[in-house]
């Protein structure tokens, strides 16, 4: 299953509720990333800005969640995906704005064939 986002869902309060789904507790959530109570507390009231590539993994990890999902969430991308573009922008430019309007079902076969090195 693929995960569609919607420009209206707010970082802090979708931490919150993959935290409480869960059923982790805010400072467990904070000991187990090694960050305070309080700052975990701003970030899912969206007091702060999301936090860095390396905690929102972190928050992922912990929570048993998709990392990429949760950078896009923060309107963040990984970094590994980031130098992938930068090395051959006018590629990834081009693939990205193809992909972008196709249906799911086109994105998944092209994706699988890529993967099995069929095309």
């Amino acid at each position: 299953m693929y995960c569609v986002l919607h420009s209206t869902q707010m970082f802090g309060s979708y931490i919150r509720n993959l935290r409480e789904e869960r059923g982790l507790s805010l400072r467990k959530l904070a000991d187990a990333i090694g960050v305070e109570p309080s700052y975990i507390s701003k970030v899912e009231r969206d007091l702060v800005t999301p936090p860095a590539e390396a905690t929102i993994k972190r928050i992922a990890e912990v929570l048993g969640h998709d990392a990429d999902i949760l950078l896009a969430v923060g309107g963040k991308i990984s970094s590994d995906l980031r130098d992938a573009i930068i090395k051959r922008p006018e590629l990834f430019s081009r693939l990205i704005r193809v992909v972008n309007d196709a249906p799911d079902d086109l994105v998944v076969r092209i994706l699988g064939e890529v993967q099995d090195g069929k095309w």
